[in-house]
């Protein structure tokens, strides 16, 4: 166990585990992109199955990856300040493209597929903000 435990952020408080913890669940959440469209479907689940295409869940899925990579090198690096501002600003695209598609769009209603990313952006986009300081200094 203490071997497992050596590979968790080191840093202060419980936002580089956050870090790490969504950065594990895109890393899935990609996986599941690269070989479904299962899911991806229920996201976007006010437009005609048959427009949810393997072509755009890959592209999906190679987003979710990128964003993983800046997330995971964020939880062991938030005070560097350019890795910090670009995990932040993965957080804002992502609420952005989940916001745009129940607000704007239209082609998602309200659902656990897409509710929950819109909590986790907002969620962390919060935390990053009011520990900026914590963690990178003014």
């Amino acid at each position: 166990m203490d071997s497992l435990v050596a590979f968790l952020p080191q840093g202060e408080g419980w936002l580089p585990k956050w870090q790490l913890l969504v950065t594990v669940l895109a890393v899935f959440n990609s996986a599941q992109n690269f070989t479904t469209l299962k899911l991806t479907r229920r996201i976007y689940n006010k437009v005609p199955p048959a427009t949810i295409t393997p072509l755009q869940a890959r592209t999906f899925a190679a987003w979710t990856i990128t964003s993983a990579v800046v997330r995971g090198y964020a939880a062991y690096h938030l005070n560097e300040k350019i890795v910090y501002d670009m995990a932040l600003f993965t957080y804002l695209i992502a609420f952005a493209h989940f916001a745009s598609e129940l607000l704007i769009f239209r082609t998602a209603a309200p659902n656990p597929g897409v509710i929950a990313p819109v909590i986790v952006s907002t969620t962390s986009l919060i935390w990053m903000f009011t520990q900026y300081d914590f963690y990178v200094g003014a």
